[in-house]
């Protein structure tokens, strides 16, 4: 698929959902060099430090949230986890503008994909924590002729992408930069589709063999989740790296109870106090339901 004309009035406005990504905790073991490079690769800026943790965002907004500790075991892929946190960009010549930035201080990537939705290119931080830096095309490229949401996996135009970045420069994360989906590593994507489809509410917009990914509000995703590396795994290690926990923002007051109600007649914990209610997915993560 060709490269679509940027029309910001056509974008999706992830804050219109009725539920988004808010950040994303790592339980890493070098919570110093991992924040760094977060912080000189992506341009995150630091929020908030104390001794083990950090939390680093863009124009103010808590987007990843790190708890450092050495004794943990390293990360291993074969298990559920985090495939990647992907990073959506505000526009198509901010992603080029970071792209120009990685080549010339030789960022090692992982890959970049036309996924007609979104241009993507992939990393991974030091420990081996996937990432994914992206760019949405507008709504009108998303759909099919029977309106389901196509995602192929494309060679990426680099060229072209490069092109849009025009005389612009990389100066960090800008204003806008958000987590705009999560992409799961699990077990099995049929309990993945009964906890994030039927539990949590959200739509599945697309299936890829062994994938599920999962929108709402009209999003092509906010979560997938994928058994590619993962298949057969039962909950994470409780002293390994990785992925902590994801927050997922749900304004709608009715929406959480909602959802607690039918965790609770699925006989699952419901943890936490206040406006925050924790649920953990069949693999351990994390799922924390705040207003926002």
């Amino acid at each position: 698929m060709s490269a679509a004309t940027e029309h910001p009035e056509a974008a999706f406005d992830l804050g219109t959902a009725p539920m988004r990504i808010g950040r994303v905790r790592l339980r890493v073991r070098d919570c110093a060099g991992v924040a760094g490079f977060y912080r000189d690769v992506l341009g995150l800026v630091p929020l908030e430090e104390a001794a083990g943790r950090v939390v680093l965002g863009a124009a103010g907004t808590a987007l990843l949230e790190l708890v450092g500790d050495p004794s943990l075991a390293p990360l291993d892929r074969r298990q559920a986890g985090l495939f990647h946190t992907a990073f959506l960009l505000p526009d198509r010549a901010s992603l080029a503008r970071w792209l120009r930035f990685a080549a010339e201080r030789r960022i090692r990537l992982h890959g970049a994909s036309d996924h007609g939705v979104s241009e993507a290119i992939y990393l991974a931080d030091p420990e081996g924590n996937g990432i994914e830096v992206y760019a949405d095309r507008p709504v009108s490229a998303w759909h099919s002729e029977g309106g389901r949401v196509d995602m192929p996996s494309d060679p990426l135009d680099l060229e072209g992408l490069l092109a849009a970045a025009a005389d612009g420069r990389w100066t960090g994360m800008p204003a806008g930069g958000v987590v705009g989906h999560v992409h799961l590593q699990v077990g099995d994507t049929v309990a993945a589709e009964l906890f994030y489809r039927d539990l949590l509410g959200f739509d599945v917009t697309c299936r890829y063999p062994g994938g599920s990914f999962f929108g709402a509000g009209g999003y092509h995703h906010q979560l997938a989740a994928n058994a590619w590396n993962s298949r057969g795994a039962g909950p994470r290690p409780d002293r390994m790296a990785g992925l902590d926990a994801v927050e997922l923002v749900v304004p709608d007051g009715a929406a959480r109870i909602a959802v607690e109600g039918r965790a609770r007649a699925a006989g699952l914990g419901v943890e936490g106090e206040g406006a925050a209610r924790v649920l953990r997915d069949p693999w351990g993560t994390a799922i924390t339901l705040v207003a926002g």
